[in-house]
């Protein structure tokens, strides 16, 4: 058996790019191969199922990524709870790069993504809320206030992402890591 040309985690990351830049209908099996160096047919063999499988492995690999580097770090019992909170604080930003990046729920979710997606979208997000509640409850919230604050931050991640987009600023995003910061104290 031949050597992959292209190794799972770098085939990961190319798709990823790709989505995040073009969403999934924007997206074409040519830019797909292109982005990646792989030719179709190599598309089709790693992923059978074609750009669908490609978008719920790229899916996949974020979910894992985001619960190993910010829930995890989040909610880690015996750090404190400002290191917690500044460290998830900061893989966000990475995980975002800066603002600079669309946050793959936004571009999967239009109507055909939500039709094929909207159900691993739907989680995503509820992990997202589930993790910060957790936080929040961690620092001696109310059950509601710890809810409400989470809410607030995940409609503050995701706005402050388009935002910046849309201004071509990134401050927008900068910024609003710095207000949850202070949310939480």
């Amino acid at each position: 058996m031949r050597p992959q040309k292209v190794n799972d985690d770098e085939l990961i990351i190319s798709l990823s790019k790709i989505f995040r830049t073009q969403g999934y209908e924007g997206t074409s099996l040519n830019d797909l191969s292109n982005i990646t160096g792989l030719k179709k047919a190599s598309l089709y063999h790693r992923f059978p199922s074609g750009k669908k499988e490609m978008a719920e492995s790229v899916l996949i690999n974020i979910e894992k990524w985001v619960a190993d580097n910010i829930f995890n770090v989040l909610n880690k019992e015996g750090d404190p709870a400002e290191d917690r909170l500044k460290n998830a604080l900061l893989q966000i930003g990475e995980l975002y790069n800066g603002g600079l990046d669309s946050c793959l729920f936004k571009v999967l979710s239009t109507q055909n993504g939500m039709d094929l997606f909207g159900q691993s979208i739907t989680n995503g997000m509820n992990e997202w809320l589930k993790a910060f509640k957790h936080f929040g409850l961690s620092i001696n919230l109310s059950e509601h206030l710890a809810e409400e604050k989470a809410m607030q931050t995940l409609i503050d991640i995701q706005g402050s992402l388009l935002v910046s987009k849309g201004l071509q600023d990134t401050t927008v995003f900068e910024n609003t890591l710095k207000k949850i910061k202070d949310r939480y104290h």
